[in-house]
């Protein structure tokens, strides 16, 4: 039987980890200080973190040097799976990262720019290697339809979330993370509705992302939901729970996971 996974995320700015509600963006005001990415790793490393995610929330060319070293320190420490994304716009900057210590690329806005970059991707490294990260919120209150937003959430492309999911796995992804903009940071509960309809939408695993706050949350996106990992940042970076705390009650809720 293949087990769920549990997924720290590691939202990096400036080379320190941060948080934010609903997509907050550092201009505004709206990240807060949660501390060093190395030494978070650690933690979920020793916690039983089946994998690690870190997404470069303000990545340009100029810092990339510091997500790198960010990358080779971690890789270096940590015996676990680690994907990375943010500012990821060609197939030579996945190669960097990958050679930094990554085991997996996380591409988001540069795949809607570009979905060849997908094909790409998967071609060169195998779509095992290649994550495609949608940022979806519902388009009015009381309409079944998501969106997909680029720009860390801040520009509506037009496209329909399902949809965009399913392209993206013809095009070579084999990995996708549903990020609820409507959820992110909230801490009320994963968005089942979406989650669900891309998780029966596609046939690679969808790893469910934004509004973790209870135990519950985690077991209901993985059974309601039918997601194959949960994400979170917040219940974890704050002390709400351990990793080992989700495992074990998903296990007591005969949710098969890696204890």
């Amino acid at each position: 039987m293949i087990t769920k996974r549990v997924i720290p995320c590691l939202d990096v700015h400036d080379g320190q980890v941060t948080r934010g509600v609903q997509f907050g963006v550092a201009e505004k005001g709206g990240l807060r200080n949660v501390g060093d990415p190395v030494e978070l790793a650690l933690r979920y490393n020793e916690q039983g973190a089946d994998e690690m995610v870190f997404f470069d929330i303000t990545a340009t060319a100029h810092k990339r040097g510091t997500m790198i070293e960010v990358i080779e320190r971690t890789a270096d420490q940590c015996f676990m799976p680690l994907t990375v994304g943010g500012g990821i716009k060609s197939v030579d900057d996945m190669f960097t990262m990958l050679r930094a210590g990554a085991d997996k690329i996380s591409i988001n806005s540069s795949a809607i720019a570009d979905p060849e970059l997908i094909r790409q991707g998967a071609e060169k490294f195998g779509s095992q290697c290649i994550v495609v990260s949608i940022d979806a919120k519902r388009l009015a209150r009381g309409v079944d339809q998501w969106g997909v937003f680029a720009a860390g959430g801040r520009k509506a492309t037009g496209l329909d979330a399902v949809e965009w999911a399913r392209r993206a796995v013809a095009l070579g992804a084999g990995e996708i993370v549903l990020n609820s903009i409507d959820a992110d940071g909230t801490r009320q509960g994963f968005d089942l509705v979406i989650t669900r309809r891309i998780s029966e939408a596609v046939g690679v695993p969808v790893v469910a992302s934004g509004g973790a706050g209870s135990l519950k949350h985690m077991a209901e996106v993985l059974l309601t939901g039918k997601a194959d990992a949960v994400l979170a940042a917040s219940i974890f970076h704050f002390g709400t729970y351990t990793v080992g705390d989700v495992k074990r009650f998903l296990n007591e809720k005969h949710i098969p996971v890696r204890l």
